[in-house]
């Protein structure tokens, strides 16, 4: 089957998000609609427009410090909210620097092209009243900074008056990224053993694993490529989607992100 021009740029990034990982022996394992489409259709779900990428802290840290020896910036971009201080996200997105796209419900002064997001799991405690505690701060960090950052779910003709943000606004934000990401890290240093994707679009209980299922991992074919995914997917995605080898009504299979996609000076939607 040939690939639309979208999930051909999104699977070359991906490709290269492997390589990198295979070079440095760092874990990385499918998470979320991405490994129920490895699962479920060996690819792509054919409506989904989005690759996601899940690693531990650690695994997470070491791809941010060594994947610019890897990259072609004529060809990609790592945007975190450091190398990109508009961004406002939590975790990082592999960006294709010659693809632009506009987001539903994502309005923002950010650099924009087709993208995998990489997110990083983080030890939660065992205690529900500490998980709500550092689950709250987070929120709280996160919100505060798409704020700042003028993120917005609607295009209006006030964006574009909007002044950039100056150097003194920049390091405010720079801040609180850091005050968030401290909130996520909180018990990094601790002997749990069960993380979390705190950035997480599903509910509190959904993308909670457990160290072996993080670390105990097998590969599996999607689309032209062997990508990593936890051997307990079928735990997982029960967890997330109940009867997840059913295909949802066909009035829920569409994709959800994109306004406008151009693709090597083509506009493609």
């Amino acid at each position: 089957m040939t690939l639309s021009p979208l999930h051909q740029v999104e699977l070359d990034l991906m490709e290269t998000v492997i390589n990198i990982c295979d070079a440095e022996n760092i874990d990385y394992f499918l998470i979320g609609g991405s490994l129920l489409g490895a699962i479920r259709h060996h690819g792509f779900i054919p409506w989904d427009d989005d690759i996601d990428i899940g690693m531990r802290r650690s695994e997470y840290q070491r791809f941010i410090t060594v994947a610019n020896r890897y990259l072609d910036p004529n060809k990609t971009f790592l945007q975190t909210g450091a190398s990109d201080p508009d961004y406002g996200l939590s975790y990082m997105k592999l960006l294709d620097v010659n693809t632009y796209i506009e987001e539903k419900n994502n309005v923002n002064n950010a650099f924009k092209g087709v993208f995998v997001d990489i997110f990083p799991f983080d030890k939660i405690p065992n205690d529900d009243a500490l998980r709500r505690s550092q689950m709250m701060h987070f929120k709280f960090e996160d919100a505060a900074i798409l704020l700042r950052l003028n993120y917005n779910f609607v295009k209006t003709p006030l964006r574009d008056i909007i002044r950039k943000k100056s150097a003194q606004q920049l390091a405010e934000v720079n801040a609180q990224k850091q005050d968030r990401e401290g909130y996520m890290r909180l018990y990094e240093q601790s002997d749990s053993r069960t993380y979390k994707n705190l950035a997480s679009q599903y509910d509190y209980d959904k993308e909670i694993l457990s160290y072996a299922e993080l670390t105990e991992l097998q590969t599996a074919p999607f689309e032209t490529l062997q990508v990593k995914i936890p051997s307990a997917y079928d735990q997982i995605l029960t967890r997330m989607y109940g009867d997840y080898l059913a295909l949802p009504p066909a009035d829920q299979r569409v994709e959800k992100h994109l306004n406008k996609l151009i693709i090597n000076n083509k506009e493609i939607l």
